[in-house]
């Protein structure tokens, strides 16, 4: 990654390789931590918080394209106080703010996860993973989306507050475990969740949801231990076609290292 000495902004104070590949971006990054936070409420601008790791590929692909240019980089320190963070430093940030954008735009998360909070109590308003420099097979380009984010949040506070208090009320209810009897609590949280991969089962290119898509392998372990213990769930859909047309994708693309583990599957 270019590294520009002209451009030196508060991540190079960090210790975490992730964060230290972009200290030298010319947007103004901060870490997550009080003195961002406290100039996000003093300035009444929102967070752009933006969360990756060393070896996501596609946070280095929108770092190059976007990150790295300063007419992207005056948008983003104009308009946001940016905050990067590790999902391997800090994971439970990455889980909160994973299933807001979740919440937000019913799709699956992944890498790099790119979110809008309100300064005041962090809550998103608004969310994605990857975005493009410019419009790309259905998603806008960065430089526009960041415009258009920044123009919403000055003018539209009351619904940015209504959408917040459901948010909130939505993340609550998530954290409340259900009451459920041994029978229940063995049977129904793996159908619910075998159930809902299905229903967003790419069945052209495998996987789940639409483009951009991360391999997610909690969700193949998952698929494989069910397929292979029929009794732990009932037989909804065909998991091992699901799991088989996915993991041939992904052997075809440029990952196919990663799955050894599952190659007695494929032969199946």
């Amino acid at each position: 990654m270019t590294r520009n000495s002209d451009h030196t902004n508060a991540l190079i104070h960090e210790t975490s390789p992730y964060l230290l590949q972009h200290a030298h971006n010319p947007v103004q990054w901060y870490p997550w931590g009080e003195a961002a936070l406290a100039r996000a409420h003093a300035e009444n601008k929102p967070i752009l918080l933006s969360i990756g790791y060393s070896a996501c590929h596609w946070c280095h692909v929108m770092a190059h394209e976007s990150f790295e240019n300063e007419t992207t980089a005056r948008l983003m320190n104009a308009h946001f106080i940016n905050i990067k963070v590790d999902r391997e430093e800090r994971p439970d940030l990455d889980k909160i703010y994973q299933t807001a954008q979740q919440l937000l735009t019913h799709r699956t998360g992944g890498w790099p996860l790119t979110m809008f909070l309100t300064p005041d109590d962090r809550i998103p308003f608004f969310g994605g993973t990857y975005f493009p420099p410019e419009p790309r097979h259905g998603m806008p380009g960065f430089p526009g989306l960041l415009e258009r984010v920044a123009t919403y949040y000055r003018s539209e506070q009351d619904a940015i507050r209504r959408q917040n208090q459901s948010m909130q009320e939505a993340l609550h209810a998530m954290a409340q475990p259900p009451e459920l009897d041994a029978e229940t609590a063995v049977q129904h949280p793996l159908e619910a969740a075998v159930n809902e991969l299905a229903q967003s089962f790419d069945s052209g290119n495998g996987g789940f949801g639409g483009a951009p898509k991360f391999p997610h392998p909690p969700n193949l372990d998952l698929l494989l231990r069910v397929a292979d213990s029929p009794r732990l769930c009932g037989d909804p859909v065909p998991l091992d076609d699901m799991l088989r047309l996915t993991l041939q994708k992904m052997a075809a693309g440029g990952i196919h290292d990663q799955l050894v583990r599952f190659l007695p599957l494929l032969r199946r």
